[in-house]
C-alpha cells in the first residue's frame, strides 16, 4: 500500500491524499460503507460503485469468521470472489466486537475467549489466529487486535488495556510479517491507538504506534459513548503524533458533524453504520440537516430528499414516496434509505476534498456544521 499527501488545508490540519492497494486508488478523507456480514445491508454492489461511489467498504472479522466461515471465506478465494466486490476491502479485528459482548467474553494476555451470539459455542480470538483469519478473509487493509476499553473505565483499567494492546500488536506484527497473502494481491496491516479519554495515555500509544512505522495508523476506542468534545479532543493529540505521511483511520466514526470535525483535526479515513442502519429507520440525512421520514409533515410533500440534488441523483424519489413505503414496511424502502443516506456521506467527504483543495475548507466546514444539527 501506498499513500501521497497531495494538500493540508492551511487554517485546519485537513488533508487530502491518495491510498493505494492492489484493489485500486482512495482518494481520502473518505467514509468506508460497513457491509459486516460480506454485503452492505440493503445495497446491491452495482448501487455501491454507481450511485453512492463507495471506493472501499468494510468487513466484520467476528461475523465472518461465524458466517459462512473460513473455510466457505478460502473456497472462495477470499471476500472479494465471494461478495463480487473488486474495490478496495479494510477488515476490523473483531476487537470491538468482541468488546461488545462483554457478558459472553473472557480477556487474558493469551486473547479473547467468547461465545458466538449465533449458537453459544465457545471461540478464541489470540492476535495471531486473528491475522491468520484476516488474511484468509483476504481483505487489502487489516487491523490489529487490541481491547477497545469501554467508556467509562478508570485510568487503571484503561491503562492495562492499553498495555496489553501493545503486546498483542507486537504478536500480530510477528505473525503478519512472518505470513503471506492468499489471493496474490498485498495487503497492509493496520496498528490501532488506543487509551479511552485519558491525554497522557493517547499520547504514550500514539507514540507506541507511531514507533512501529506501518503503512498507515488507526484510532480506536472513541465514539463509544464519551461526549464529543472529548472524542476530538483524543483525536487531535493522537493526530499530532502520528505520522504526517501514513493515512490516519477514526475507527467507527460517525455523524456527518464528526467526520467534518475530524476531518479538519488530521483524520483521512472513517466508518460508521449509522448511516444504514438510521436508514432502516427512517432517518435520512441531507444536506440541509435530517429528516425523520415517518412524519406525518412530509406525506404529501413531492420534492426529492434532498432538495440540493447532492445524493442518489438519479433517481430522485419523493419525501412522499420513501414515507409511503416505510410506512408499509416495504422493503424497497430500506434500500432507497440506504443508498441515499450512504451516497450523502461519500458526496460529503468528496465535497470536503474539494474545499481543502481549493482552499476554503473551515468556512464551508463551519456552514455546513450548523446545518447539518438541523432537525428538518
Amino acid at each position: 500500500m501506498k499513500f501521497t499527501l497531495l494538500k493540508t488545508d492551511t487554517e485546519t490540519k485537513a488533508r487530502v491524499g491518495l491510498v493505494e492497494t492492489d484493489h485500486g486508488v482512495i482518494e481520502t478523507p473518505i467514509f468506508m460503507p460497513v457491509g459486516t456480514a460480506a454485503t452492505v445491508k440493503a445495497v446491491h454492489q452495482r448501487e455501491l460503485k454507481e450511485d453512492i461511489k463507495a471506493q472501499i467498504i468494510l468487513g466484520n472479522t467476528y461475523h465472518l469468521y461465524l458466517r459462512p466461515g473460513l473455510e466457505v471465506m478460502e473456497k472462495a478465494g477470499g471476500l472479494h470472489k465471494f461478495n463480487g466486490w473488486d474495490r478496495p476491502i479494510l477488515t476490523d479485528s473483531g476487537g470491538y466486537q468482541v468488546f461488545s459482548l462483554s457478558a459472553q467474553r473472557k480477556l487474558n494476555e493469551q486473547g479473547a475467549m467468547f461465545k458466538s451470539h449465533i449458537d453459544g459455542s465457545k471461540h478464541l480470538f489470540t492476535p495471531e489466529n486473528v491475522m491468520d483469519t484476516q488474511r484468509i478473509i483476504g481483505a487489502d487493509i487489516i487491523m490489529a487486535f487490541d481491547e477497545c476499553a469501554p467508556h467509562p473505565c478508570d485510568h487503571k483499567y484503561a491503562k492495562n488495556s492499553m498495555e496489553m494492546t501493545h503486546r498483542w500488536l507486537d504478536r500480530c506484527i510477528e505473525r503478519f510479517d512472518t505470513t503471506e497473502p492468499k489471493y496474490g494481491y498485498s495487503q497492509t496491516l493496520f496498528p490501532i491507538v488506543q487509551g479511552s479519554v485519558y491525554k497522557d495515555l493517547r499520547i504514550k500509544s500514539a507514540e507506541v504506534i507511531a514507533s512501529k512505522n506501518r503503512e498507515g495508523n488507526a484510532i480506536g476506542g472513541l465514539s463509544v459513548g464519551e461526549p464529543a468534545e472529548e472524542m476530538y479532543e483524543m483525536t487531535e493529540v493522537v493526530c499530532g503524533i502520528l505520522p504526517t505521511d501514513k493515512p490516519r483511520y477514526l475507527m467507527g466514526v460517525g455523524t456527518p458533524i464528526n467526520i467534518l470535525e475530524s476531518i479538519a483535526l488530521g483524520v483521512d479515513m472513517f466508518d460508521c453504520v449509522m448511516p444504514t442502519r438510521n436508514a432502516r429507520h427512517g432517518l435520512l440525512f441531507t444536506s440541509e440537516g435530517i429528516i425523520n421520514i415517518k412524519n406525518e409533515k412530509w406525506k404529501m410533500d413531492f420534492s426529492p430528499v434532498d432538495p440540493n440534488g447532492t445524493a442518489y441523483v438519479d433517481h430522485q424519489y419523493t419525501k412522499a414516496y420513501l414515507r409511503h413505503l416505510l410506512i408499509c414496511n416495504e422493503l424497497l424502502a430500506a434500500q432507497i434509505a440506504s443508498v441515499h443516506n450512504l451516497a450523502f456521506y461519500l458526496w460529503l467527504v468528496k465535497e470536503a476534498r474539494l474545499q481543502i483543495q481549493a482552499g476554503t475548507f473551515l468556512t464551508w466546514k463551519n456552514m455546513m456544521v450548523k446545518k447539518l444539527g438541523t432537525r428538518l
